[in-house]
C-alpha cells in the first residue's frame, strides 16, 4: 500500500485549489490547440471544432478568458468582429498539451486494452 496522504492535501488554502481546472475539460485542450498558430473568430473555432455547440463554445471561451488563458478584442466593423487570442499564459500551456499527446500516443495500446479487460469485450 502507498503511503497515506497528507491530512492537507485538498485544503482550501492549498495553491492547487485555484488552477484553471478546466484544462481538463472536453473542449479547452483542442480549443488551445486551435488558437496555437494564431486568432480565430468563433465561427471559424466552432468549424475546427465539430461537435460543439455554441453554448459550450461560449462558456469555455469565457472560462479561459476569465482564467487569462486568451484575449477576446472586438473591432469596430459592420459587421463586427470579433477575435480570440492566445495570451502568453494560453501559450504555455502548449507545451504541456504536446507531453500530454505524447504520453497518449505511447500508451493508447495499453489504455485500450485495459478498457476492453475492465468491460469484458477481450
Amino acid at each position: 500500500m502507498g503511503d497515506p496522504l497528507p491530512p492537507d492535501l485538498f485544503h482550501p488554502a492549498c495553491p492547487g485549489v485555484g488552477l484553471p481546472v478546466q484544462i481538463g475539460d472536453k473542449w479547452t485542450g483542442m480549443v488551445l490547440r486551435c488558437l496555437a498558430s494564431g486568432p480565430r473568430r468563433f465561427t471559424e473555432l466552432r468549424s475546427a471544432l465539430r461537435g460543439v455547440t455554441p453554448k459550450v463554445l461560449t462558456e469555455t471561451l469565457r472560462a479561459m478568458r476569465r482564467d487569462g488563458l486568451l484575449t477576446r478584442t472586438e473591432y469596430p466593423e459592420n459587421p463586427p468582429r470579433v477575435e480570440y487570442a492566445l495570451t502568453p499564459l494560453g501559450r504555455s500551456l502548449l507545451d504541456l498539451l504536446d507531453a500530454a499527446r505524447r504520453w497518449s500516443d505511447a500508451h493508447l495500446p495499453e489504455v485500450l486494452a485495459a478498457r476492453r479487460a475492465y468491460t469484458g469485450d477481450g
